[in-house]
């Protein structure tokens, strides 16, 4: 199955030919196959279609007819706004399309449209439609005007000015049903596994996408189509899994207690039962003849530092080095001094070491030796780390913090240095579904626990007219010998869009508003030398009020900054705004954010959810379901393809735990999918997937 007709250029299907294969290339449709898969935009469901003499004003309906006449309308103001008749069997309604003449254009008498959108009173009933397709061409078009869409469900494709939908629904009308049976050659999927599944075969899957007799019927295809991409994506990190976890054994620690006791007893508190339960799953790892590669996901301040050195001490028992790995020098230097002062408080005699591009020359050459020759047994840093001149006597433990700040191929570097296990840490907490998706390859530990006795960041919302009261607030706090942060979505002012920018507002700001005060300008636009002055100033409190963008989103932990304020935070992710108000928070007073924007009603929704809510896996829940997944793969995707296009986190996890559970059985059984039963899933991983999953692959 190295070939097959769907593998075919698209311009030889019927109906295409090289004008309109350009113009489907465009729209990502290379092959027959890609056009069986072109995933449909919408349904629309016929029995929801409303009969245009029934209309009522006041409701929002969706309605099929013909245009019987139409044009432009020109207004006193200036404005021109197309008009057209609409007729079905029961009568005529008009339909206005304010600012956009160009569809005059665009549709001519005799066009089947499905419009969408509510019904108003001028001079008589109007819609007005939101959104709108052109199902079928007139007499005049190339369709025909007499085949008016046929069955229950109506299909609308993602489609384009020079492709509209009538000519794709032509397209696919000719060449479905003879390319349909070419992929009955592709099913992997038994029977009884489809049966146990609960999903269709390939064949209904497809045509159930793009002929549905119900809606019922299209979700059924969309989730049988969903488990293929879970399912390979799961296969292909149960792989990455066994290769590096499994096929070559790992480092068997031995616990002795030496060190971990003293630090148990040493601790000015006690463990969370979450952290206690992750210590349990680190351990069992470790001692494990299996290399460990787990993630510890943890919200702001539920103490993964204090689990990552537990196992950094765990692998110093055995006589092996540690080492912990920080996206910024501000962070590992933090967690330096946090490690160094816990070990010091225990009484244990364990070498502690910082390795940075700070570091000078000396200084830099007396940490490498003793990294070297072994004596330092816990190293800190940043990607200075991975650098050629490092190298570890006995590397046994990698702790990566804020693994998403590194590529795949920072994180691995380190385990180039023999075999040790490695652990990942993310303070960005994201759903159990978009985890299993991003990191399918490692096991998961949620710290989802925070320590008693934190005290929570109070959050509040104002509009934009209420900011002279935001600015009192933050005043206020400074009298007290308070910091605050001030954040802007911009760096600089667009003409795109009105919005405040950190650089116009910081010299506003500094002019205007805050004359007395020190303030700092800190974004990502600034050299790296700049920004960590920037952070060490207000660190260390020679800054009043710093004024950024979200750069300071991870990596800068001030316990005396009480109040940050956002500014248009309805153009901010909740995960995001989560990540921000984890800034403040940090110390022993009284914290507060502050949201302010100009927020319509959904956004307004949004952000009250976020005011509500302190739980950052909740929060997270709530912005995959508001948000959408978007590019999950961030700039790992250069592809044209994204790699989930059926998938849907919100609520696939089901799906997606079967299929991991699937894909896994399948690795742990024949690792390199070389036996004859697998001949099928190997083709296909290589053939049908590989170009949507070799980017993830090499990382």
């Amino acid at each position: 199955m190295t070939w097959s007709r769907l593998d075919s250029p698209v311009q030889f299907l019927k109906g295409v030919g090289p004008v309109r294969a350009e113009q489907l290339q465009r729209l990502g449709v290379l092959t027959a196959r890609d056009l069986l898969f072109h995933v449909p935009r919408r349904y629309d469901d016929a029995s929801a279609v409303r009969p245009v003499g029934s209309l009522e004003v006041g409701e929002d309906a969706t309605i099929l007819g013909r245009i019987r006449s139409m044009g432009v309308i020109p207004t006193r103001a200036g404005l021109r706004i197309f008009q057209a008749i609409l007729q079905d069997d029961s009568g005529m309604i008009t339909c206005a399309w304010p600012g956009q003449p160009w569809l005059e254009r665009k549709l001519r008498e005799g066009d089947l449209i499905l419009a969408t959108g509510p019904v108003r009173f001028f001079h008589g009933r109007q819609m007005q439609p939101r959104e709108f397709t052109l199902m079928a061409r007139g007499k005049e078009g190339e369709a025909g005007g007499e085949d008016d869409p046929t069955g229950t469900i109506f299909v609308t494709y993602p489609a384009s000015e020079e492709l509209p939908q009538w000519v794709l629904r032509e397209i696919f009308r000719k060449n479905l049903d003879t390319q349909l049976p070419f992929i009955a050659e592709e099913e992997y999927l038994s029977p009884e596994l489809r049966e146990e599944l609960g999903l269709p075969g390939l064949v209904e899957a497809l045509t159930a996408l793009h002929r549905p007799t119900s809606l019922a019927d299209a979700e059924a295809g969309r989730r049988r189509l969903a488990f293929d991409e879970f399912f390979f994506l799961q296969l292909l990190q149960a792989q990455v899994r066994w290769r590096e976890s499994i096929r070559e054994p790992g480092i068997v620690f031995r616990r002795s207690n030496a060190l971990l006791r003293p630090l148990h007893e040493a601790l000015p508190f006690q463990l969370t039962g979450a952290q206690t339960r992750v210590l349990r799953e680190i351990v069992q790892d470790m001692m494990s003849s299996r290399r460990m590669h787990r993630m510890v996901q943890g919200d702001v301040g539920s103490g993964k530092t204090v689990v990552a050195l537990f196992a950094m001490l765990l692998a110093a028992e055995s006589g092996y080095q540690a080492t912990l790995m920080a996206p910024t020098e501000l962070l590992a230097e933090q967690h330096h001094r946090t490690i160094r002062g816990l070990v010091e408080a225990a009484g244990v005699e364990v070498g502690v070491e910082l390795l940075t591009g700070r570091l000078g020359a000396a200084e830099r050459r007396r940490v490498l030796e003793r990294v070297a020759g072994g004596q330092a047994q816990l190293v800190v840093g940043t990607h200075a780390l991975i650098q050629e001149s490092v190298r570890f006597a006995r590397l046994g433990l990698v702790v990566v913090d804020e693994q998403h700040r590194f590529g795949v191929r920072q994180r691995m570097a380190l385990g180039e240095q023999g075999r040790p296990d490695v652990l990942v840490m993310s303070a960005t907490p994201i759903p159990r579904s978009m985890a299993l998706t991003l990191y399918g390859d490692l096991e998961l530990s949620l710290l989802d626990e925070v320590p008693p006795g934190r005290t929570p960041v109070k959050t509040v919302l104002k509009s934009g007219g209420r900011r002279e009261e935001v600015y009192r607030a933050l005043e206020k706090e400074m009298e007290a010998g308070r910091q605050g942060y001030i954040v802007y979505p911009l760096v600089e002012e667009s003409e795109k869009v009105d919005l405040r920018s950190a650089t116009a507002e910081f010299q506003r700001l500094s002019s205007e508003v805050f004359p007395d005060r020190r303030l700092g300008l800190l974004h990502g636009k600034l050299p790296a030398d700049e920004k960590d002055q920037v952070m060490r100033a207000f660190r260390d409190g020679e800054l009043d009020l710093l004024v950024a963008t979200t750069v300071i989103e991870v990596g800068i932990d001030v316990p005396n900054a009480t109040v940050m304020v956002i500014e248009h935070a309805e153009r901010f992710g909740l995960s995001q705004l989560h990540q921000l108000r984890g800034r403040v928070g940090r110390g022993a007073a009284r914290s507060a954010c502050i949201l302010v924007a100009e927020a319509g009603q959904g956004a307004a929704e949004r952000l009250k959810v976020f005011r509500d809510t302190g739980d950052g896996f909740e929060i997270a829940r709530a912005d995959l379901r508001i948000r959408g997944q978007g590019d999950l793969f961030g700039s790992q995707q250069h592809g044209r393809d994204p790699v989930l296009r059926f998938g849907d986190l919100s609520r696939d996890e089901g799906l997606l735990v079967q299929a991991q559970f699937r894909a896994r059985a399948v690795v742990e059984e024949d690792p390199e999918l070389t036996s004859p039963r697998n001949e099928r899933i190997r083709t296909l991983l290589e053939t049908r997937w590989g170009d949507r999953l070799r980017l993830y692959r090499v990382g």
